[in-house]
């Protein structure tokens, strides 16, 4: 029986020039980067103008827009949080924005020049563009500099003619809607790319699975000749203890054939797309009798071999339907959880807080852990950690692909045997 290899399985995906995954990480990694050189360039305004505010408004807006702009930064740097961040650049500058005439330290003194908000309007701009819809960031970029184009020409402002508040509002739209377009097209582009890709690799595995088909079909075929119709009529015929022995042994054999070629598992090289394999796994736990609390993150355009795929699908589902069986009624906490990770891994969590059981004390007959989940995913080169206790719950984690791991190799890993988190 042919077993897949995970690291050659992983290593052989090909790698995508272009996702719509990795031009958001490229558009909020630049955002961000030159929203903290804009940043930079702005201090040579703030610390001369940090006088003319409200000492407590001063540091609060300091603080909070350039503590927006690093933490943007750094979200975007480990890819978490992303979104969250640059919506916070924006919400922050906008209040500061709109904050900023009431709290002057001495109304009676204009601001003379650009204030140094200004600066950051295009950052404000393309963190909206990056944070928000597409209608929203239009929204913000038309609303947020004329705001600023209205201040200036108060004199709480500067008491600027009109004509440069209204200069300063449409440079920064120009810039902004720059930004907001070149954002938009790219996104536009690579969800185009990331489509195209998903349509050619759903034909390719269809068509691909189709032969694989064909080859099973002519395989069972001839094992069903072979062994089963010749142990039929080995057995009709047989008179004598020595040809009912015989029989028998023939008939051994040809119920391990067949067992062999359900387990096996063909490496015809068709593949699926992840989000597809965590959509079927959603929608089996949303057809549960008992409801589960989903939780999905990373769907990304990765591939996974369809035997993996398969794999996954059907463990993921046994874990739900031992939950639904054996932790309790419908009030029991169940939760489920589907992401990809950095590598190219696919984790998926099962977990219940219902009545839990010892995994020592699980009868040997009992095949719903052991062969469906864990010799499952070990045969596809994952691997399945079992935790439960009894009154703690039971949280099954699916792992795909193993590559090395400590105490074993993928195919042969032990089940953990860890107390459940209550």
């Amino acid at each position: 029986m042919s077993r897949p290899e995970s690291a050659s399985s992983a290593a052989t995906q090909p790698r995508q020039p272009i996702s719509r995954r990795r031009v958001d990480t490229v558009l909020s990694r630049s955002v961000a980067g030159f929203g903290v050189v804009f940043g930079l360039q702005a201090l040579l305004l703030v610390l001369p103008q940090y006088g003319l505010g409200q000492p407590v408004w001063s540091a609060l807006a300091v603080g909070a827009v350039y503590g927006s702009l690093l933490l943007s930064l750094l979200c975007s740097t480990i890819r978490r949080f992303v979104i969250g961040a640059h919506r916070l650049v924006a919400g922050v500058y906008l209040m500061a924005l709109v904050t900023w005439p009431f709290f002057l330290a001495d109304p009676t003194t204009p601001q003379q020049g650009d204030h140094w908000l200004y600066l950051l309007t295009t950052v404000a701009t393309a963190s909206a563009a990056i944070g928000l819809s597409v209608r929203g960031a239009l929204v913000y970029l038309l609303v947020v500099p004329f705001i600023y184009g209205i201040i200036r020409a108060t004199p709480a402002g500067g008491g600027g003619p009109w004509e440069l508040g209204l200069f300063n509002a449409v440079y920064a739209v120009i810039l902004g809607g720059a930004v907001l377009v070149i954002i938009t097209m790219t996104r536009a582009a690579s969800s185009s790319v990331d489509d195209a890709q998903g349509t050619a690799l759903d034909r390719y595995s269809h068509a691909v699975r189709q032969h694989a088909t064909e080859v099973e079909r002519v395989q069972v075929d001839s094992i069903v000749h072979d062994s089963v119709l010749t142990t039929f009529l080995s057995a009709a015929r047989a008179e004598s203890p020595q040809e009912k022995q015989l029989a028998a042994a023939m008939a051994t054999n040809a119920m391990r054939h067949l067992e062999e070629a359900a387990l096996a598992t063909p490496d015809d090289g068709s593949t699926v797309r992840f989000r597809q394999v965590a959509e079927r796994i959603v929608g089996a736990a949303r057809g549960m009798a008992v409801p589960f609390t989903v939780r999905v993150r990373s769907l990304d355009t990765r591939i996974v071999p369809s035997p993996q795929a398969e794999a996954l699908y059907s463990a993921a589902v046994q874990a739900m339907i031992n939950s639904m069986q054996h932790a309790g009624g419908p009030e029991v906490r169940r939760w489920l959880r589907v992401s990809g990770v950095q590598g190219g891994a696919i984790e998926i969590e099962v977990g219940d807080a219902g009545t839990g059981f010892d995994l020592e004390q699980v009868p040997g007959e009992r095949l719903g852990v052991r062969r469906s989940i864990v010799e499952r995913m070990a045969n596809a080169g994952g691997r399945a950690d079992v935790r439960s206790a009894p009154g703690r719950g039971t949280v099954v984690h699916l792992h795909w692909p193993v590559v090395s791991m400590i105490g074993g190799s993928a195919s042969g890993a032990p089940v953990e045997e860890r107390k459940a988190e209550s």
